[in-house]
């Protein structure tokens, strides 16, 4: 039986600055713990599926044995920023009370750049494996989304994975189709054992793992929007999604290879 996942919570004290490079404003915030996160916010331009996707790509990362910061729900209080000078930044704290996402915050990492650190082939295959699985279009060369602290590899910023769940009445048709975009990947060059990384990754991510970390997503995050789903019903569609398109792996391996046989 594996570990299942769990997820602390935490409650923002102190919001310290926020991170312009990002497209969704998130920002450095102090929790109740004592510790800096990187706070992502519900009400930034995606919304929650963006927190939906970070969470359920970064602990199948974790799963897999990648490094990933520590995920935590993250409280903001009504009162957080009314004493915001920053217009735009206190409607982004207004539009997100309640339950936001937040990574805990690796200081002093610096960006991964291929040219000044050497990438593992079995890593680096493990790594488009994944992106592959959860159609995650941003880890290219222009924004690797990746992070070295203390000579490790870490992942962050899954917001832009599981395009699928923006439109779910065709999400059957999604689970089959080859990821295209992997032809961008930032370590595609390197990952040389994906057929490796796929025999194992898919007898690590059973069913039962896919659900404990599906069942990590709070219902008011999944009951957002006007649509006729339960928030239950959407769990099962996020299950059905990624046990059916792991179950199809061959697909999205296929098309890699074939991506990487082009550079």
């Amino acid at each position: 039986m594996s570990e299942e996942p769990k997820l602390r919570t935490v409650n923002v004290i102190r919001y310290v600055t926020p991170l312009r490079e990002g497209g969704s404003l998130p920002a450095i915030a102090e929790a109740d713990d004592e510790f800096l996160y990187v706070l992502k916010f519900r009400g930034a331009g995606q919304g929650v599926k963006a927190l939906i996707a970070e969470l359920i790509g970064g602990e199948i990362a974790r799963a897999l044995g990648l490094k990933v910061p520590e995920i935590v729900f993250a409280n903001l209080d009504p009162a957080f920023g009314r004493t915001e000078a920053d217009e735009e930044i206190q409607d982004l704290l207004k539009f997100s009370v309640g339950l936001n996402l937040a990574l805990h915050y690796l200081s002093g990492a610096i960006t991964f750049d291929p040219a000044v650190t050497n990438i593992d082939p079995k890593l680096a295959s493990q790594i488009v494996w994944l992106d592959c699985l959860i159609t995650n279009v941003d880890r290219t060369p222009r924004n690797t989304n990746m992070l070295v602290w203390h000579k490790e590899l870490w992942l962050i910023d899954h917001g832009a994975a599981l395009y699928f769940h923006h439109s779910t009445q065709n999400w059957e048709q999604q689970v089959t189709r080859p990821f295209m975009q992997i032809k961008d990947h930032v370590l595609l060059p390197y990952a040389t054992e994906i057929e490796e990384a796929d025999a194992e990754s898919t007898a690590i991510l059973t069913e039962e793992r896919i659900r404990a970390i599906i069942s990590l997503i709070p219902d008011e995050w999944l009951e957002t929007e006007p649509i006729s789903e339960s928030a239950e019903e959407l769990r099962q569609v996020y299950i059905q999604f990624l046990v059916s398109r792991i179950a199809a792996s061959a697909i999205f391996v296929k098309e890699a290879q074939h991506a990487r046989s082009l550079i």
